[in-house]
């Protein structure tokens, strides 16, 4: 997968756009919970109260927390509040007036976030404190020790407590706090600014406030903010869904160009190497394997570390210390799934091969249709296709099996988790060390970090399967071409013109024990035909496919024009030469894109008259639609004969300077042949190509200037029709083994 980053070039302000935008979500999903810890923890325990630091305070309670202060604390306080006198209006966070009726007000000036630290420390045991007192002089129960109620029996009558705390020693004064402050350890810190808040909130109560409204605003506006984060979080998965599929989307269907590219340039050393069912399946569902990867690693590499890192340092950052039981749930999940990936991943190379293995079964099925039913061997190729999609369907049935045990298993871990957090938090909140609020945060951050490591374990099922099809597509990619265009080329004498010559030719396919083709010496000239005809397996085809270069000659050269064909590039070569193979293909399209295959711009003129040269507008005519009648798939629409004079039709309309016919015309009754013939060489003669004709049949070629003669690779005869009967037994063999002797004019 690594070698696919090349393509990410032309994407990369896309691509940092990406990274930006996951940053951005990450960071907004890690912010909810703290929202939800504080609607939990501020908004509905505390009321609406932020912290144990009064925004106002009456100026008694206000003196009362002043006597159970150290001097430092109560020179903070002093300095950051102002006293109101009686007629002063103040207006408080919900915007609602309120006009002191106390002997004053205390109102908190505006301070820093670390001087507010400060005072929520300095007033939280002060306030607990005062509202014990108050408590137990209420005749409530109240934060109490032996000692405070001593101290409280000992007042003298009609003195109060803070009165006579306020005439005690320093000495009895820091051992009564002391004291107090034991307890206040067994409340735990937690539990102490809850204390606070909920004193402050009773405070603003007895001052008129409405803290209903003040608990309402607070939920609300915490809850519309985390409305707007998951709206953010949501636009930035959106946008970043758009950008990862549009990035994959283009590299795929780069990497589909560049395959059928290289798969154009293959030779047929390179076909024997793939069959055409696997490249077919590599150039599709290998490059979708490949798109569905890289689309998943852009949306989840990139973002679940960055939530999972995020998530772990808000986890660190928190009062509960039990990032033990993430670690420990981190370790089982990566095992379980290392134990999965490590059963699944051989699967998916295997899954890819029995898709080539399907694909070749219906691909020969469909192509052999007609044989499949004239042998009544239908039965046999459903067996055939079943076995094969049997077996894909047993690997698949594997893989997704092991799947389908991914997520139950995964969400039991993560139950377990919640149930150990909520457990020892439990057992924390008891203690005072956390509120509700902030177990409830932890378990959502540490379902981030387990719900991180999931994601990367889940998206590493897709570039395993990803890494498999790159590897098959980089199979094909780094296949080394054994036919090259030269590093120089050079272009074709215009001075001469359909003139071929080989020299001494010599070719022998990979592996083979001997040459197929042995010593060929001769020349074909502008004007004129040569034939070429021989038993089977004597090399006719072999010879002309190396002159487009379809093969290279073991030995030996072949010249076009006087120019060796290996040192001009194979797209001029082919420029020169018009090719009508052994079996007629057609695309589908139409009748007149099939003849214009060669020049879209070609004339409706010239389109005419290849197809009356190739003896096909007789039949093209007679259709409803004429030229724009439809050609099917392999023009299965159209009979053998028909076939095989619009492929001549469609290398006519080339005008090409060398014409190659192998074995065109045995689809073609004798009549048609011969009209054909004498129109090709009319036409031959008046545009001065060089016609090349590999036939079976004698009289197809009976009148060619020159006919070669091939056996076993060698050429075993050249001349005319009457020369070859005279001086070649071979010729003279498949002569007389088509035609009479008052056929072929001797009696």
């Amino acid at each position: 997968m690594l070698r696919l980053r090349k393509y990410f070039k032309p994407f990369l302000i896309s691509l940092f756009g990406v990274v930006v935008l996951l940053f951005t979500q990450a960071q907004l999903e890690l912010s909810l919970p703290d929202y939800l810890s504080d609607i939990v923890t501020n908004g509905i325990q505390n009321g609406g109260i932020k912290s144990s630091v009064p925004s106002f305070v009456s100026k008694e309670t206000m003196e009362h927390a002043l006597l159970f202060m150290n001097e430092e604390d109560q020179n903070l306080v002093l300095n950051n509040y102002e006293l109101k006198n009686n007629d002063s209006t103040f207006i408080f966070d919900i915007d609602k007036e309120l006009e002191s009726t106390q002997l004053g007000v205390y109102e908190l000036n505006e301070i820093e976030d670390e001087v507010y630290d400060k005072l929520a420390t300095s007033f939280s045991k002060s306030l607990v404190i005062v509202s014990s007192i108050d408590s137990i002089n209420s005749g409530d129960a109240g934060l109490s020790n032996d000692e405070m109620t001593e101290m409280m029996e000992l007042i003298p009558e009609g003195m109060d407590f803070y009165t006579a705390f306020s005439y005690l020693p320093i000495e009895e004064k820091d051992a009564f706090l002391s004291s107090i402050n034991e307890n206040f350890e067994l409340l735990g810190e937690s539990t102490l600014n809850l204390a606070g808040a909920n004193i402050v909130k009773e405070e603003y109560k007895s001052m008129g406030v409405d803290t209903e409204s003040i608990q309402n605003d607070y939920i609300l506006q915490a809850g519309l903010t985390m409305l707007v984060i998951a709206f953010g979080s949501v636009s930035c998965a959106i946008f970043v869904g758009f950008l990862t599929s549009r990035m994959a989307a283009n590299i795929a269907a780069r990497l589909r160009r560049e395959l059928f590219h290289k798969i154009e340039s293959f030779s047929v050393y390179e076909f024997n190497k793939f069959s055409t069912a696997s490249l077919i399946t590599r150039t599709t569902n290998d490059i979708q394997q490949i798109q569905m990867s890289l689309m998943m690693t852009l949306r989840i590499v990139i973002y679940a570390p960055i939530l999972g890192i995020g998530a772990v340092l808000h986890v660190m950052d928190s009062n509960a210390q039990m990032l033990y039981i993430i670690a420990g749930t981190v370790v089982v999940m990566l095992i379980f799934i290392a134990i999965l990936l490590s059963s699944a991943i051989p699967k998916f190379t295997v899954m890819q091969k029995l898709t080539d293995k399907l694909n070749l079964v219906s691909r020969e099925s469909l192509n052999g249709m007609l044989v499949v039913r004239a042998f009544g061997r239908e039965d046999y190729e459903e067996e055939k296709f079943e076995q094969a999609n049997k077996d894909i369907m047993k690997t698949g049935l594997f893989v997704g099996r092991l799947m389908s045990l991914m997520m139950p298993v995964i969400t039991f871990i993560m139950s377990v988790s919640s149930l150990l957090i909520v457990w020892i938090g439990g057992h924390q909140i008891d203690l005072g060390n956390l509120q509700i609020g902030e177990m409830m945060a932890f378990i959502q951050y540490a379902m981030l970090v387990i719900m991180s490591f999931m994601m990367i374990s889940m998206v590493s099922m897709f570039i395993s399967r990803g890494s498999v099809s790159a590897k098959r597509y980089f199979e094909v990619m780094d296949t080394e071409l054994s036919i090259h265009d030269p590093v120089q080329p050079i272009e074709f004498n215009n001075t001469e013109k359909g003139h071929i010559r080989f020299n001494d030719v010599s070719f022998s396919y990979p592996n083979a024990e001997e040459n197929t083709l042995n010593n060929i010496s001769f020349e074909g000239f502008a004007g004129q035909t040569t034939a070429f005809i021989g038993g089977t397996g004597s090399g006719k085809s072999t010879l002309i496919n190396l002159i487009p270069r379809f093969f290279e000659c073991s030995s030996g050269s072949i010249e076009i024009n006087g120019i060796n064909i290996k040192d001009v590039t194979q797209e001029n070569l082919r420029k020169k030469v018009g090719l009508v193979p052994q079996k007629g293909i057609l695309f589908s399209g139409t009748i007149e894109s099939n003849i214009k295959y060669s020049d879209e711009q070609m004339s409706d003129e010239q389109m005419r008259l290849a197809a009356t040269i190739a003896q096909a507008s007789m039949f093209v005519e007679e259709k409803e639609l004429g030229y724009q009648d439809a050609i099917s798939q392999g023009g299965t629409n159209v009979s053998g004969g028909q076939k095989q004079r619009l492929s001549i039709a469609r290398a006519i309309a080339k005008n090409p300077e060398i014409y190659i016919f192998d074995d065109s015309f045995s689809a073609l009754d004798f009549k048609t042949d011969a009209k054909l013939r004498e129109a090709l060489n009319e036409l031959c003669k008046k545009t001065q190509s060089c016609v090349l004709l590999v036939g079976q049949r004698i009289s197809s070629i009976i009148n060619a200037d020159q006919i070669i003669v091939l056996d076993e690779g060698h050429i075993v005869g050249k001349g005319t029709h009457d020369e070859l009967m005279k001086t070649c037994e071979v010729y003279q063999e498949i002569a007389y083994s088509q035609l009479s002797k008052e056929e072929l004019g001797y009696e």
